[in-house]
């Protein structure tokens, strides 16, 4: 593996972990300026649209994101990723956890000091269905 996949790869995995841990901090420092994320239903929005939806829901829920990285493609001073993500959400004054699933696309910018931060990320998570029996 080349050490910009490689790089890329532990930038996806420290993501995660952050979005689990509630992170905010983290996050924002693995963020581009420019950053725009496009959720569906949402109009497209930057750090400033991020930080107050993160917060929220991490302080209405507990979020555990599993993320599987399918494809990660580095051409030059660009980077993406294709992962297959499922998101469990339950909570915190109780009730039934609402498990979504879906696939995210990330692009990643190379720094000048030679760090790779998110630059675009867009997803297509919605609801699973369960099924009866």
């Amino acid at each position: 593996m080349r050490p910009d996949e490689r790089a890329i790869r532990e930038v996806h995995s420290t993501w995660i972990d952050a979005v689990n841990a509630g992170d905010l901090v983290c996050l924002l420092s693995l963020m581009a300026d420019d950053v725009v994320f496009l959720n569906p239903g949402q109009a497209p929005f930057g750090r400033d649209g991020f930080s107050p939806g993160f917060s929220s829901a991490h302080q209405e829920a507990l979020i555990n994101c599993i993320s599987e990285l399918e494809d990660v493609a580095v051409v030059g001073e660009v980077a993406y990723t294709l992962s297959r993500d499922s998101l469990s959400v339950t909570p915190r004054a109780g009730g039934e956890a609402m498990q979504l699933a879906g696939h995210r696309i990330t692009v990643y910018r190379k720094q000048p000091d030679g760090r790779w931060l998110l630059a675009r990320d867009a997803h297509t998570l919605s609801p699973v269905t369960k099924l009866r029996s």
